[in-house]
């Protein structure tokens, strides 16, 4: 559903984002989360992005291969291994859900461009957040830029883009400046909304505890909108609800329904 705020650009994408996919109720960043958070009626998700060792952009959060995948076993490779130490020739061999539950043992780790049309053909929403491996920042912002111009190109509705990093939103902006960006936000830091305007953001993506009737009315006023991670209980939800701001991103696809809310 569309919704506006007075003096606030359209914004097309939904209230309600699938964390992930499906949150834990899947292995994270797999095309099974995001198919089973859009069972339970969401119709966009979050996902992080960062290149394999010969520039694929693939779905993981870590830096590591080690907690989501089964690459130290399969790789011989130490716990510090990261995706940017692999092609994705190999990459694409891990097993990428054993390590959740039995039932979603054996399923790969997915490319961009798989969740990409995924996503186009079924009209769903993304927030692609670029994470790229440590010291990779601007590349990965864009490469992914490359990749999201090409794969969504002629298509009504564009991806949004997030990172913690601003050399991976420059990055984005140079190779895709028509694509929305947004600034992720841990903690308030001096000059942090200077920083997204001048990278041209239309969001700010915060911890949910940073927010305020002050704060969303400054960002606002900016003409920015205002998203929440990870949103996993009641009370915090209805709060952001009730200070009017843009999207909450979430665990809980069991607990939250997107069309109720």
């Amino acid at each position: 559903m569309n919704r506006t705020t007075t003096n606030l650009p359209p914004w097309p994408y939904p209230r309600w984002i699938a964390h992930r996919g499906a949150g834990k109720l899947a292995p994270e960043n797999t095309l099974a989360a995001f198919r089973l958070g859009a069972h339970y009626g969401y119709r966009m998700f979050e996902c992080d992005a960062k290149l394999s060792a010969d520039g694929v952009p693939f779905l993981m959060h870590d830096a590591t291969l080690g907690r989501t995948t089964n690459g130290a076993q399969a790789l011989g490779a130490a716990a510090s291994a990261t995706g940017s130490d692999h092609p994705w020739a190999v990459l694409s061999q891990l097993d990428a859900g054993a390590w959740h539950s039995r039932s979603h043992a054996g399923e790969p780790l997915p490319t961009l461009e798989n969740l990409a049309r995924y996503c186009i053909a079924n009209g769903y929403f993304l927030n692609i957040e670029i994470k790229p491996t440590p010291g990779q920042e601007e590349v990965t912002g864009r490469v992914v830029g490359e990749y999201a111009a090409r794969l969504w190109q002629g298509q009504a509705v564009l991806p949004l883009f997030s990172s913690f990093k601003l050399e991976a939103l420059a990055g984005a902006m140079a190779t895709a400046p028509h694509i929305p960006r947004a600034l992720l936000i841990d903690a308030l830091w001096d000059g942090c909304l200077d920083k997204a305007q001048a990278l041209g953001c239309v969001a700010i993506v915060c911890n949910h505890a940073l927010w305020d009737q002050a704060l969303v009315a400054q960002v606002h006023g900016l003409g920015m909108r205002t998203l929440s991670y990870t949103v996993n209980d009641d009370w915090a939800a209805q709060r952001l609800i009730d200070l009017g701001t843009d999207g909450i991103i979430t665990d809980r696809v069991d607990l939250f329904s997107p069309a109720a809310l």
